[in-house]
């Protein structure tokens, strides 16, 4: 396992389509335990793979609290099934937009058909801070930030910040 860099927005990586993963090999369980100690170390409760370079349709998720026993979950070729009418708003961050929150409105409960981290099909029903959260890294496979369902306003002036950081830090 190894501390991956996070790509951070803008980068025109992040607006890349991920492709599915062909079969849950040692190679990517490697990956996904990688993946889930760069999110852990960041800190976060998503990371999709193309955040830290690798344009492949998985993700590892932990929602647990500081004091909770940790819960991976690590999700391969994830597919919505089901979403709900109802919606609930949750103020989201990602760790490829670090320091930069709004409030984003997606369906309150969704299921989620995947692969866990031994190959098995699994289902998942998911409410809440879980639901929003899968959504929320499904989004990156597909070369969607949370800005994107912003108005074109605040994503802008969300993007200028980061871009005006980056160059900051070259410069600094």
């Amino acid at each position: 396992m190894a501390l991956l860099p996070i790509i951070t927005a803008p980068d025109k990586r992040l607006e890349i389509v991920s492709t599915p993963v062909e079969a849950v090999t040692d190679e990517v369980r490697d990956q996904l335990d990688s993946m889930l100690e760069t999110m852990y170390a960041a800190p976060g409760i998503g990371l999709a793979a193309i955040q830290v370079g690798i344009p492949k349709r998985m993700l590892v998720i932990d929602i647990s609290r500081e004091n909770e026993e940790k819960q991976p979950l690590f999700i391969v070729n994830p597919e919505i099934t089901w979403v709900s009418d109802e919606d609930s708003v949750y103020e989201e961050g990602c760790l490829s937009l670090p320091e930069q929150y709004a409030d984003v409105a997606r369906p309150k409960e969704v299921k989620v058909r995947y692969l866990d981290r031994d190959g098995e099909s699994r289902e998942l029903h998911a409410t809440g801070l879980l639901a929003t959260c899968l959504q929320h890294e499904m989004d990156h496979l597909d070369g969607i930030l949370f800005v994107d369902h912003l108005s074109a306003l605040k994503r802008n002036m969300i993007l200028r910040r980061l871009l005006k950081q980056k160059r900051l830090a070259v410069a600094g």
